[in-house]
């Protein structure tokens, strides 16, 4: 598998793909409403990216960027089978991936500076923004968004968009650094791994959904599939308390309203933490959450 996102025109997201599966979508864009598909690392590196765009019976416009607008550039490039070769290779980060290539400057024109954050309001917000960055499901565009809304008040709004940008990539790009030195598999990629082994098995499992108990419990029928037995599910204040450090609720249940049914999904999910090694702390009440106490949240970025 690559290590990149790939999202097409027409909202696609597609994670950690083959290169059998690139080269598909590769060939499959053209078609109006799906010209182009655009690349980025996992985890994401911001402005770091390679993309490429075709309208059927024309060539094909590669480009790619490292960085600064002045290291964006492009060519035009006729045959697909040389558009899926050096995005394979840029998703494996070949050295001299583009080799025999002739780029030309996109002509990105370089933003305008920023101006420094205030102390008192860097100081405010550089901690909220350390808290997404630990919870590990926000991109960089959802905590820009979140960091330019955190300390607005009576319409006031002390951070602006771009200087909300620059410090969620400073501390983004800190967090990717640090996650490098993690061990292969973390209980967060050990919880994935469960939910996505339920979900298979007929019992919605969703992460980080929604912001509440209430407004899961409200629309978590719809969030899977019509024939599932069953649902379990944290929200994104239990995603919170995960990552500080306070453990993580799951809320489970059968689609049926049953209590039988309820507390047989509570030991299914409990019994798959187990095997996956994560060690849940549940009486058997359908009338109680299972809780996972012992967590060391360490959740990849993706972006």
């Amino acid at each position: 598998m690559l290590s990149v996102k790939v999202m097409t025109e027409n909202q696609q997201s597609h994670l950690r793909v083959s290169g059998q599966e690139l080269e598909d979508l590769v060939y499959r864009i053209g078609a109006r409403g799906d010209n182009f598909l655009v690349v980025q690392r996992v985890p994401d590196i911001p402005g770091t990216f390679i993309q490429v765009w075709h309208e059927a019976g024309g060539d094909y416009e590669l480009e790619h960027r490292t960085g600064t607008a002045t290291s964006h550039v492009r060519t035009v490039i006729g045959d697909p089978e040389r558009i899926v070769a050096l995005m394979t290779r840029w998703a494996r980060e070949e050295p001299g991936w583009d080799a025999g290539t002739d780029w030309e400057s996109a002509g990105i024109p370089e933003p305008e500076p920023v101006p420094e954050l205030a102390q008192e309001v860097r100081e405010q917000l550089e901690p909220r923004v350390r808290e997404l960055l630990r919870g590990g499901y926000g991109t960089v565009r959802t905590l820009t968004e979140a960091a330019e809304d955190y300390l607005v008040k009576d319409g006031v709004r002390p951070v602006s968009r771009a200087q909300a940008g620059e410090l969620v990539e400073r501390l983004w790009l800190e967090r990717v650094e640090e996650q490098r030195g993690w061990a292969d598999v973390t209980d967060p990629d050990r919880l994935e791994r469960v939910f996505a082994e339920l979900d298979r098995q007929g019992i919605t499992a969703r992460e980080h959904f929604t912001c509440c108990r209430s407004c899961g419990m409200s629309e978590i029928y719809a969030a899977g599939r019509e024939d599932a037995r069953g649902f379990v599910f944290f929200h994104s204040q239990g995603t919170e308390s995960a990552a500080a450090g306070h453990g993580l609720a799951l809320y489970y249940g059968g689609f049926d309203d049953s209590a039988e049914t309820t507390a047989a999904v509570g030991r299914e999910v409990v019994a798959a933490l187990g095997e996956a090694g994560l060690a849940a702390e549940w009486d058997g009440s359908p009338d109680q959450a299972i809780e996972l106490t012992d967590l060391d949240w360490r959740k990849r970025l993706v972006g």
